[in-house]
């Protein structure tokens, strides 16, 4: 069996999942603040905004502290001569090998988030899908995008 990838992605990239986790979990507790208004004026049962309480404190906790941490420790990829090596995932880990032959382009973005932390995403496509290592550092990004593309065009001219 193959060994697991040796490349890990930014640790900057915990930071990064950890503001989105933020932003995300403002509507979950803005729809229990609001559950608690409407039970104030309106005949609503505390109760229910009460166990929507509980649920939004159990979903803060595991998607800020838990699961960036968790994500960042299986994010790992390897570039090799005809092939690229992308491990992901928290439950199920999934492994996957992009042959340099299939690459079609590669792509770097960078949303807000990402820009505030100095982070890139680099995204590979090829005929079938399309594959991404998020969060790495931005040289870094532009560096191995423009490596993939000089391996994958000399995969295609041996065609």
């Amino acid at each position: 069996m193959r060994q697991a990838p040796q490349q890990r992605i930014a640790k900057d990239a915990i930071k990064a999942w950890k503001t989105a986790a933020i932003l995300w979990m403002l509507i979950p507790w803005l729809v229990t603040i609001g559950g608690y208004i409407i039970s104030y004026f309106v005949d609503f049962p505390y109760w229910i905004p009460t166990v929507a309480l509980i649920v939004t404190i159990i979903l803060t906790v595991v998607s800020i502290f838990i699961i960036p941490k968790l994500r960042w420790r299986r994010w790992r990829y390897e570039l090799f001569d005809q092939e690229i090596y992308i491990q992901h995932g928290i439950l199920i880990v999934s492994r996957t090998l992009v042959p340099m032959i299939r690459v079609q382009h590669v792509d770097t973005k960078q949303g807000p988030i990402l820009k505030m932390f100095n982070l890139a995403s680099l995204t590979i496509s090829t005929a079938a899908t399309t594959h991404e290592i998020p969060a790495l550092l931005e040289e870094e990004a532009a560096e191995l995008r423009d490596q993939i593309s000089d391996l994958a065009r000399v995969d295609q001219e041996d065609v």
